[in-house]
Formats: structure tokens, sequence, C-alpha cells
């Protein structure tokens, strides 16, 4: 067995694994704080996704402090769905080849499954382009946590089950990590399946309100590749994007600032910029 093959047992291992502690979940009996580590573990970690691995280490669509940007690499870490500069390299060649044969997760490509979840058990993507994230590579700390990007979920893994014994890993890791994944997914392959489509951007992404519900405001998926460098991505002010308006919050305390809007000229469609270079 090659040394890519034997991690890929592992990771594969862990990701069953934590598959079925979820379902483990719905045998034990849970009590009020299992209930509130499941619902504020997701919408912590997924924040952590969607404001942290996505718009800011993927897209760059605010400015923060150092600290507060480990403090987005741990929450995003906490999801187990590796380090952020994994994350972000291979995102960033999905927006410039997406749709391609090129694609690390195309629906149109490769399938549903491939898109949906295969790519990321499969062993070719262990690795990443350091050159796609040297804007991230030049901070010690976030090359760290990435390389041992098993060190938050396990910390996160094990204060649940410290706070509330087994039910309490079983419902505020397990359930909610496997939740994390499937709506952080989702996006990868539902959203370009269904849904509508407000801008031509050479790919297939949709636009869905129910996913953006569940994902904190990803499912504005169109609007997104349409122009992928702002961190709002519902662009109308009836298209629920919860990131965004945590990030406003966080921008009025003096947390982050410089939050890049959709011009006018984006939000009709006469200006865009579908990849990232």
């Amino acid at each position: 067995m090659t040394k890519t093959a034997f991690k890929l047992s592992i990771g594969s291992t862990l990701f069953f694994a934590i598959h079925l502690a979820a379902i483990a979940a719905f045998f034990v009996k849970p009590d009020l704080t299992c209930i509130l580590l499941c619902a504020g573990l997701f919408l912590i970690r997924k924040f952590g996704i969607t404001g942290g691995y996505h718009r800011y280490f993927s897209h760059r669509s605010f400015k923060t402090f150092r600290w507060f940007q480990f403090v987005l690499a741990w929450l995003g870490g906490m999801s187990a769905q590796k380090g952020a500069l994994w994350w972000a390299a291979h995102h960033r060649h999905h927006h410039q080849h997406s749709d391609q044969e090129d694609d690390v997760h195309s629906v149109k490509q490769q399938g549903f499954y491939w898109a949906h979840v295969g790519w990321i058990l499969a062993p070719d993507y262990n690795d990443y382009d350091a050159k796609r994230v040297k804007d991230l590579t030049k901070f010690p700390e976030l090359v760290f946590i990435d390389k041992y990007h098993f060190i938050p979920p396990t910390v996160l893994a094990l204060a649940c089950y410290l706070i509330a014994g087994l039910p309490g890993f079983l419902w505020g890791f397990c359930l909610s990590t496997v939740i994390l994944y499937h709506t952080t997914f989702a996006i990868n392959s539902f959203c370009h399946l269904f849904g509508k489509r407000r801008y031509e951007t050479g790919e297939s992404s949709k636009n869905s309100l129910i996913l953006a519900i569940v994902t904190l405001g990803e499912g504005w998926h169109n609007n997104h590749h349409y122009y992928p460098h702002c961190a709002r991505q519902g662009f109308f002010w009836w298209e629920i994007d919860p990131t965004y308006y945590v990030l406003r919050a966080l921008k009025f305390v003096g947390i982050v600032h410089e939050i890049k809007e959709p011009s006018q000229k984006v939000i009709e469609g006469k200006e865009a910029t579908a990849a990232l270079g």
C-alpha cells in the first residue's frame, strides 16, 4: 500500500466512522445541553467555513487583524474539513476551472457523487498547490494549523465529551459535523443542479433560497460565481445572507474592515469576474 493510499484509508475510515456515530446519536436520548451543543456548534463552525474558509481565505473579500485571521482558521478547522490553506487552494482552482475538465468537483464533468463527496475521499487531492495560496503561506501559524488540521476537531470532540459525556460527543460533535459536511458539500453538488440562474457565468451555478438558509447564505451560488470577490452573496435585500450580516456586525465592532460589496454594475449584470486568476 502506498503512502497516499494509506492516507486515504485513514481519512475514509474516519469519515465513515463519524457518519456511523451520527446515526448512533439518534439511539441516545439527548438533554438540552446536547441539543444546544449540536445547534450552536453547527452555526459557529458553519460561519468558520462560510465567513472564514470561503469568503476570507479563498476570496479575501474583507480584511481583518492577524489574531482574528487565526480565529477564523481555528473555527473552520473545527469542522473537520482539513486546513484553511488546503480548502482555499482547491476552491480557487475550482473557480478558475469551474465545470471544465480540470475542475476538482464538477457535477457536469464527473457526476453528482464525485462533486458532492467523492473528490474529498480521493487521494488525488490530499495535497494542494501552495502557489495558489502564497498570500496565506507567509503566516507560519496558518501553515502550522493547516499541517496539523486534526488538532481543532480533536480538541472540540474532547470538549463535547467533557461537557456532556457520550451524548455530548455524539450529538454535539458527530451529528453536528456530519450536518456541516453535507450542507457544505451541497453547494458543490445541488447548487449546480437545482435552482435559478440570474447571471450567465459560463458554468452551471444556480441560486437556491433553501440552501442559502441552511448554509448561512452560500446558496446564492450563481451570484457568487458571477462576482466571487465580494463578501456579500445575497445581492438583493430579500436574498438572505446570514454570513454577510455577521461580517457587518464584526465591522461595526471593529474586528473586520474593508468588506467588498457588489457594485450596482455587478448587480445589474454589467460587470463580472467569474474566475480567479
